[in-house]
């Protein structure tokens, strides 16, 4: 299992960021990176000149981290101490609340698949682990998770344009993920969501080159992928909710 977090803060000056950034990759990360049941914990900052479409056009808004974690077996025992360390740090003092950050999306997806360039020579297991200099995320919304039109964008996306992100310049791989649940717990507690399973999908590519012509690259393709089947288009059933490129947060440099 995974987690995906899109943070925006609101109303926010210089040093709110420099807080934000410190507190979550000196304090926050490494006390979820020590817990055995995660095995892997990434954070991005938005950059919204990289990309194509303003993010002000995404109907989840703009948005300025994005984090995830990967959780090991057995996931829920690691999700449950995961959820407890949130609390823990609360009565330490110490978060996760802090003023002007906002958590438009909190949610679990299930890994689907995997996929590692050639030329990044390690698995795609491996690939979450690799440095990069950033990622490009996809967050798509299907009308009907278990359709015919879902199914079939799955295939193509498998079949036709993963296979050609792979052959870009700069790409060392891609995950995609399958929406699971939103989360819900004592610190952020939310209404019963009716966006069931497999309703959202995320596709994240892992970028070893320079961010900008990387993106433009991914990006292209992307597009041609859609325009080619409607997707996109009143009534496809296919809609893209946020398509960002995500630069790597330098400790230190960044704040």
């Amino acid at each position: 299992m995974a987690f995906f977090s899109f943070v925006t803060l609101a109303h926010s000056t210089p040093n709110d960021h420099r807080n934000y950034n410190r507190w979550h990759l000196m304090d926050h990360r490494p006390e979820n990176l020590a817990l055995p049941g995660v095995a892997w914990g990434d954070r991005w900052c938005h950059t919204a000149a990289q990309d194509d479409v303003s993010p002000a056009a995404s109907e989840i808004g703009a948005i300025d981290y994005v984090a995830m974690y990967w959780f090991n077996d057995p996931a829920a025992q690691s999700i449950r101490e995961w959820n407890q360390l949130g609390a823990d740090s609360f009565e330490w003092g110490r978060g996760p609340l802090i003023p002007g950050v906002e958590r438009p999306l909190l949610g679990f997806f299930r890994p689907i698949k995997g996929y590692a360039s050639a030329s990044a020579l390690v698995s795609a297991e491996v690939l979450p682990y690799r440095p990069n200099r950033g990622v490009h995320l996809t967050l798509t919304r299907f009308d009907d998770a278990r359709g015919a039109v879902a199914h079939e964008h799955h295939a193509n996306e498998d079949r036709t344009l993963i296979p050609e992100l792979l052959g870009l310049t700069g790409v060392a791989g891609v995950w995609t993920f399958s929406f699971s649940h939103h989360q819900s717990v004592t610190m952020r507690p939310r209404a019963i969501s009716a966006d069931p399973a497999g309703s959202m999908r995320i596709r994240l590519v892992y970028i070893d080159d320079g961010l900008k012509s990387t993106t433009d690259r991914i990006t292209q393709s992307h597009s041609a992928f859609d325009a080619r089947r409607g997707y996109g288009q009143p009534g496809s059933g296919v809609r893209t909710l946020a398509s960002m490129s995500l630069r790597t947060i330098v400790p230190f440099l960044d704040w």
